[in-house]
């Protein structure tokens, strides 16, 4: 997609420095973190939205990786949460899983 940032992201005509990155996946921080710990875990082919999302082995290797991320950042343990918009409801739309961290149990979204 040609004017999606994450695409340009991936594409290496943005630069970013990424938390993981590999073939499928890039994880790097959102420019405008919600919670101390605010990562993006994006998919490197385009995917619109959740609902167009059909590859299992790629939602596996996704959510392989937030895995490694919680653990990384030593947040399995200190709150965290998983966002994911769609619909309508994301500001970018290609596919992205907010990991937030260090959010105390009385914290409202």
């Amino acid at each position: 997609m040609n004017d999606c940032i994450f695409c340009k992201i991936a594409n290496k005509e943005i630069a970013k420095e990424f938390s993981y990155e590999d073939d499928d996946v890039m994880v790097f921080p959102d420019i405008h973190p919600v919670a101390p710990i605010h990562l993006l875990i994006v998919p490197k082919k385009h995917i619109a939205d959740f609902l167009a999302l059909e590859d299992a082995g790629l939602w596996g290797k996704m959510r392989e990786i937030i895995q490694k991320m919680i653990r990384e950042q030593q947040i399995e343990d200190k709150g965290y949460r998983l966002v994911v918009n769609g619909g309508g409801a994301q500001i970018i739309d290609h596919l992205h899983i907010h990991l937030m961290g260090k959010i105390g149990s009385k914290v409202k979204v």
